[in-house]
């Protein structure tokens, strides 16, 4: 859009307005002042580069909502932008000055706001035609830029200050290897003195930086130097109403697309910049100098005398950082002046998630302690069962030596039997050696028998003190045929000296289990001696026991069978309770130690009664695979 086509909008704009204006009916605008009379206060509002226009806009909605706050009274603002300010070549005031005359000639404000210089140049230059009487306040303008010539005793100026050369230093600080700033500024006339005043403030910089003018290139062509800057160059926002080519640009529109293909950070003084685009520094306070505007406002209206009212120019707040600039950038924290304050941080896992992180740290510290309590309970089983196991093989050993007990006369006897035996070849033999010649054939022969009875003697020895040792609960490899050999062989002269038929049939194949092999032959022993009790006791007249190997799926299995009269029906549940025994001078423990040895090796007993008669013991043992 070309200079003359903006002014003859401009123009237009201005007619139309006057003409709605004076269209209005004058009977109905005089009743509404009369309804609102005394208590309903008048603010005009003039803006120097339009409502939306930053960083001014920023200040205006502020001021504005600020004093429909806290106004005491009833307010009717008014709002008028003095587009003009905005362009190179700016056009005629006259017709913008007549729509304002024609519009507030009945109703004259209160006060009249002003927001930015040219607003407030303008407002000094007609207030004698447009409001010679209303108070006049003149906020957000830089103190180079008031018309003090034609301040009066109605007038408060609300300024702010310009510093520059502390811009400056504080990129430096935060960015010592800073070499050049690019300073993006348009060309317009107000633009165009800060130009000037730029260069003559930081004229003591040249030295150390090199100041890169983007005033006299359209905006195009500035998006495309910014994509492409040499390292160690930073870009400085000052202001974009419009570029060289005649281009009017809303400034946050303009430094967005700015931030959006520069490749080096960019910094500013303006407050309503910051915020999404700029890395931060010291900057002008929105807030401040609106609510000094407001207080202002309030006093004036409230009777208080303008002259009465005076202030120093604003200058810079505290440094504020954008940490999201600052992370993007590489800019350490620890570069930053005191006091500055660091805005949009993201937070960290905890801060986003302290309660549920919470949450989750009791569970684990609840799931710690219910661990914690688990293992020394599992401890503590494990002790018992130590414990327990030891209890059981003192107990088991007690009644090994019970049941040995029982053996004892067989056992003797079955020593005596190699032991004469021997006695007589020896005596044999030494009667043979005073032949003359010795018979050395026979003499061999007798020494081979002796040998053997020898043999015989210590195997029942052996199988005595493996049954009789006192030994700790071991869990081996064993071979369950074998183990169940020795207990029989154990046994057999008992069974023989008795008359009783005690028939051992293993299984064909190896049965491997783990156990201990001594309370193994223990729970035989315990089983056939109660066994032949039973048949002995009983007078039956066949006496057969038969003891039994084989495999049953995954478990190997002994079977203990006997042709006695069986177990009482009523007595079958109970067998195997501590201190439930069924003879005389029994003390019920026999069985009771057997299952718990049974149980403690991961198997299972069962007894029952046989159809044909006598009772049926089956062990089941777990196999190894």
């Amino acid at each position: 859009m070309s200079s003359d086509s903006v002014r003859s909008w401009s123009a237009a704009l201005f007619c139309l307005g006057l003409f709605v204006a004076t269209c209005m009916s004058p009977d109905r605008a005089d009743g509404a002042e009369r309804s609102l009379r005394g208590e309903l206060k008048r603010v005009l509002v003039l803006h120097s580069f339009g409502r939306e226009f930053r960083p001014w806009s920023e200040y205006a909605r502020d001021i504005k909502s600020g004093l429909e706050r806290q106004s005491p009274w009833p307010l009717d603002i008014q709002e008028h932008a003095l587009l003009t300010a905005r362009f190179n070549n700016p056009g005629p005031e006259a017709p913008f000055v007549e729509y304002l005359h024609s519009l507030y000639q009945g109703a004259l404000p209160d006060i009249v706001l002003t927001i930015g210089a040219p607003a407030a140049r303008f407002a000094q230059k007609y207030r004698a035609r447009l409001f010679p009487d209303a108070p006049l306040i003149l906020s957000a303008v830089e103190y180079r830029l008031i018309d003090r010539a034609n301040l009066t005793d109605n007038d408060v100026v609300v300024a702010i200050r310009n510093d520059f050369v502390a811009a400056f230093d504080n990129i430096l600080q935060v960015l010592p290897d800073t070499k050049a700033v690019a300073i993006v500024i348009g060309a317009s006339p107000l633009e165009k003195f800060w130009i000037e005043e730029l260069k003559r403030e930081l004229k003591p910089l040249e030295e150390r930086l090199e100041l890169i003018w983007y005033s006299d290139l359209s905006f195009e062509e500035i998006l495309k130097r910014a994509a492409r800057l040499p390292p160690h160059t930073v870009l400085f926002w000052g202001l974009m109403s419009v570029d060289a080519a005649g281009i009017v640009h809303e400034s946050d529109i303009a430094l967005r697309s700015l931030h959006a293909v520069a490749n080096a950070p960019i910094f500013s003084y303006q407050d309503p910049f910051f915020g999404g685009s700029t890395v931060g520094g010291p900057m002008h306070s929105v807030a401040e100098t609106s609510s000094r505007t407001i207080s202002v406002a309030l006093r004036v209206l409230g009777g208080e005398k303008p002259a009465s009212i005076s202030y120093e120019p604003l200058g810079f707040a505290a440094p504020r950082y954008d940490w999201r600039e600052l992370q993007r950038w590489g800019i350490s924290e620890s570069r930053l002046p005191d006091g500055s304050e660091i805005l949009f941080r993201e937070p960290n896992i905890w801060e986003r998630y302290r309660w549920q992180m919470l949450m989750i740290s009791a569970v684990f510290l609840v799931q710690a302690g219910l661990i914690s309590g688990l293992l020394q309970e599992r401890r503590r089983r494990r002790l018992a069962e130590v414990e327990s196991r030891q209890r059981l093989a003192e107990l088991a050993h007690v009644n090994r030596y019970s049941a040995i007990g029982e053996l004892t006369t067989s056992m003797a006897h079955e020593l005596n039997q190699p032991l004469g035996s021997i006695l007589t070849n020896a005596e044999t033999a030494e009667l043979m050696l005073k032949a003359t010649p010795p018979d050395i054939d026979e003499i061999r022969q007798i020494l081979a028998d002796i040998r053997r009875d020898d043999h015989r003697a210590s195997e029942v020895i052996r199988r005595l003190r493996s049954v009789l040792k006192k030994t700790p609960f071991e869990v081996r490899h064993i071979e369950l045929n074998d183990t169940v050999r020795e207990a029989i062989g154990l046994v057999s002269a008992v069974a023989d000296g008795r008359r009783i038929a005690l028939t051992y049939m293993p299984a064909f194949a190896d049965l491997h289990v783990k156990g201990d092999p001594v309370q193994l032959q223990q729970v035989v022993l315990n089983l056939v001696i109660n066994a032949m009790d039973a048949v002995s006791d009983a007078g039956m007249k066949k006496r057969e026991i038969t003891v039994s190997t084989m495999r049953a799926e995954n478990q190997a299995e002994i079977r203990i069978s006997d042709t006695g009269p069986g177990i009482a029906s009523a007595d079958l549940g109970n067998v195997f309770n501590p201190f439930f025994t069924t003879k005389p001078q029994g003390m019920g423990m026999g069985l009771a130690i057997v299952k718990t040895i049974i149980e403690a090796h991961h198997g299972t007993i069962a007894a029952e009664n046989q159809p044909w008669g006598g009772a049926l013991f089956t062990i089941r043992l777990p196999l190894i695979r």
